[in-house]
C-alpha cells in the first residue's frame, strides 16, 4: 500500500470509520479511465471524491491497480486487481491493509451519494451482519455501502475459483439491504452521456 496520509485536523469527521473509494475499474463503456475525468472543479473525478468524503471519515483510501493520480492520496494498490479488472481483488487489498473490522466503500463513479445517506447505511449497520448495502427501486448497489471483514474469506475463495459476482456473494451472506426512494443519489457515470449530466448536475 502506498500511504500518503493527509491531515484531518482541520474538522472532526462525522464517521469513524474508513471509507474506500474504489477507483480501479476497466470503464469500458466510458471509453476512457473515468476516474481520471475531471470534475466539479478537480482534476479528476476521483480527486474531488476523495476531498468530499475526507471531510466526513476519519481516514479515506483509494482502492486502484496503480497509483495513477495527480494528487496525495491515501491509496490502496493490488497487483491482482491488474490481470482481474473486478471488484473482489481491490476488497481483498483493502481487508489486507486495514486492521478494521468493517469499511464503507463507494465507487468512485457515484458522486451524488451524500452525507444522509451514508448515515442512514451507518445506522442500519449491526457486527452480525456481513454487508450492508444501499438498494433502491431499480436494483441493489453492490459499491455503495458497509463491508466487514467476515467476508474476507469469502473474497479470496471467489478469486480463487474467478468469481466475482458481488450479487452472488451478497445474496448468499448476511447482508442487509436498505431501500432509498431517491435514485438520482446512486447515479452511475458508466457512459459519456452520463458523465456529461453529472458534470452539468454538479455545475448547476
Amino acid at each position: 500500500m502506498s500511504n500518503q496520509q493527509t491531515s484531518n485536523t482541520e474538522h472532526q469527521p462525522l464517521f469513524s470509520i474508513p471509507c474506500v473509494i474504489f477507483a480501479g475499474g476497466k470503464s469500458s463503456r466510458m471509453g476512457q479511465d473515468k476516474s481520471l475525468l475531471p470534475f466539479g472543479g478537480f482534476n479528476s473525478l476521483t480527486e474531488y471524491q476523495y476531498q468530499r468524503l475526507s471531510k466526513l471519515f476519519s481516514s479515506v483510501y483509494i482502492s486502484a491497480k496503480e497509483n495513477k493520480f495527480d494528487f496525495e492520496a491515501n491509496i490502496i494498490e493490488d497487483q491482482t486487481a491488474k490481470e482481474l479488472h473486478a471488484p473482489t481483488a481491490g476488497f481483498e487489498a483493502m481487508f489486507n491493509a486495514l486492521e478494521d473490522e468493517r469499511v464503507f466503500v463507494l465507487s468512485v463513479d457515484t458522486p451524488f451519494v451524500t452525507e444522509e445517506e451514508i448515515k442512514q447505511l451507518l445506522s442500519s449497520d449491526s457486527p452480525e451482519l456481513d454487508a450492508t448495502i444501499a438498494k433502491t427501486a431499480s436494483g441493489t448497489h453492490p459499491m455503495c455501502g458497509i463491508y466487514h471483514r467476515s467476508l474476507l474469506p469469502t473474497f479470496q475463495s471467489m478469486i480463487k475459483e474467478n468469481n466475482h459476482r458481488l450479487g452472488q456473494l451478497l445474496k448468499k451472506s448476511n447482508t442487509k439491504f436498505l431501500m432509498f426512494e431517491e435514485e438520482d443519489a446512486f447515479a452511475n457515470l458508466n457512459h459519456p452521456e452520463e458523465y456529461e449530466v453529472a458534470v452539468a448536475r454538479v455545475s448547476s
